[in-house]
């Protein structure tokens, strides 16, 4: 598995992410991951949709919070052809205990804690602590990654305008 470093620290320290990168103007790579309900659930059934892919380690850490309340405001603005997709390493039973308690009905959260196959795919496990790291994609009708960032300190949050306006340009 390819390793890339230097691209994110944790509280100032370094470390090292697992899987290959995408870049804007890839075709968005196809994974598994696991909905609240145990199912299963890959990207291109989300074909024909554009798609934010919000990656955060842990919904129950402040930043992560944040981040996922941040989209699901912002979704309902996006339009009905926008889908949210907020995938960490949480257990699946506890995505949906945190949507039940922020009352997030417009993200879909999903887990990768199965195969980290997202982590992978998208170059954005940390090996060192086998989480995501904190990411934002946008990926187009056609699954062309039309926005791309990668936060460089996990406890800071994404630039949240830009990948809005990414998807508003898609419109």
């Amino acid at each position: 598995m390819n390793e890339r470093t230097g691209i994110i620290t944790f509280k100032g320290n370094p470390l090292t992410l697992a899987g290959n990168e995408v870049k804007v103007g890839d075709t968005a790579p196809d994974f598994a991951v696991l909905g609240n309900d145990l199912s299963e659930v890959k990207l291109s059934s989300y074909r024909g949709k554009t798609c934010v892919i919000s990656s955060v380690p842990s919904l129950d850490t402040p930043v992560c919070d944040i981040q996922t309340r941040r989209f699901n405001e912002e979704a309902t603005a996006l339009g009905p052809d926008v889908d949210i997709l907020t995938i960490s390493m949480d257990l699946p039973f506890a995505q949906a205990r945190w949507c039940g308690t922020t009352g997030a009905k417009q993200v879909r959260t999903l887990s990768d804690h199965r195969d980290a196959a997202f982590g992978q795919a998208f170059g954005l496990l940390i090996k060192e602590l086998r989480l995501l790291a904190r990411a934002v994609y946008v990926v187009d009708r056609e699954g062309i990654v039309r926005y791309a960032e990668i936060v460089k300190e996990v406890t800071s949050e994404p630039n949240y305008e830009a990948a809005i306006e990414a998807v508003k340009k898609l419109k």
